[in-house]
């Protein structure tokens, strides 16, 4: 799987370790920055490139990470196209992709260690959107308002 990740200085060493551990998985990872650690810099820089890369399909799944998670999923989810969880759970990892189509992995790097962290970006990397009637229809309705606003 092509993999996108993006991180400001609250999320980069987890970022990096993740991204390592994602080669070593197979996926191909195209990271969108932070490149290097600089702790005046913005997560918006990162976090929005990342979004529409996912939005335009160019990368299959996006790993957004700040310092607490909120801050990118925030700013992931104000591209069109994109489904962003603030993820700290196993449940929810899988259960956002089988039943909203979630597309962006958001979480915090101050607030989830490594190990965590990468068990739970296997189990949304491997859940798959259910298709289910209700689910589809939930998720059109989510597509609907992004084409008004």
């Amino acid at each position: 799987m092509r993999v996108g990740i993006a991180s400001d200085h609250g999320g980069f060493a987890l970022k990096e370790q993740i991204a390592e551990l994602l080669r070593g998985a197979g996926h191909e990872v195209v990271d969108f920055g932070a490149h290097q650690l600089s702790p005046g810099d913005d997560y918006p820089d990162y976090v929005i490139p990342l979004a529409r890369a996912v939005a335009a399909g160019t990368v299959d799944r996006g790993v957004a990470l700040c310092g607490s998670g909120v801050g990118a999923s925030i700013c992931a989810n104000k591209v069109a196209g994109v489904r962003a969880g603030l993820i700290h759970d196993v449940f929810s990892a899988h259960q956002g992709v089988e039943d909203d189509d979630m597309n962006v992995f958001s979480l915090g790097g101050q607030v989830i260690g490594p190990a965590l962290a990468w068990e739970l970006i296997e189990t949304f990397l491997k859940a798959r959107f259910s298709g289910a009637v209700r689910h589809q229809r939930r998720v059109d309705k989510v597509r609907a308002l992004e084409e008004k606003n």
